[in-house]
């Protein structure tokens, strides 16, 4: 029996879609920190809008030395993780990328919430794919969640409402 391959569709940083065969895709887990203190998150700032501190897991690492990694790198802050928020799949095309954007990940999207422990922003330190469109993080009211823009594939309203105490957002 001959295989078939699956058509899949992926979406860039711009909700553009793509369909490619199942075989183009590439298999990325990564994971994702939520920070929050004083009724306050801490976002990283990529482009014209925000994302959670975090990214793609290494093979070598496990799912908390990459949080820790990325939030050091991204942030400068280092965290410990508390507990999983939220875990969903998505189907990504990194267009923006100059290094990846050939490229369709299956990314398997892992959120924790998690707290501060050390570091501060001073220390922050992205990567050379990064510093073409993140900035220095921000730490954003929580009653202004609902009127910035994300750049990712989940409802990240809806995210910290499942992280934080009722009646916060």
């Amino acid at each position: 029996m001959t295989k078939q391959n699956k058509k899949i569709i992926c979406h860039d940083i711009h909700n553009n879609k793509k369909e490619v065969d199942s075989d183009q895709l590439i298999f990325r887990p990564s994971v994702y920190g939520i920070l929050i203190e004083n009724n306050q998150v801490l976002l990283s700032k990529q482009w014209d809008g925000y994302d959670f501190p975090g990214g793609g897991i290494e093979f070598h690492e496990t799912i908390e030395q990459a949080l820790k990694r990325e939030f050091i790198e991204e942030t400068g802050i280092e965290i410990e993780l508390i507990k999983p928020i939220f875990c969903t799949t998505s189907f990504f095309n990194p267009s923006h990328s100059k290094k990846y954007n050939n490229q369709y990940w299956n990314c398997q999207l892992i959120y924790f919430l998690v707290k501060k422990i050390g570091g501060n922003f001073e220390n922050y330190n992205l990567d050379q794919e990064e510093i073409h469109y993140a900035d220095k993080p921000e730490w954003v009211n929580l009653d202004q969640i609902g009127n910035i823009k994300f750049y990712n594939a989940i409802d990240s309203v809806k995210l910290l409402k499942a992280a934080i105490p009722e009646n916060t957002i």
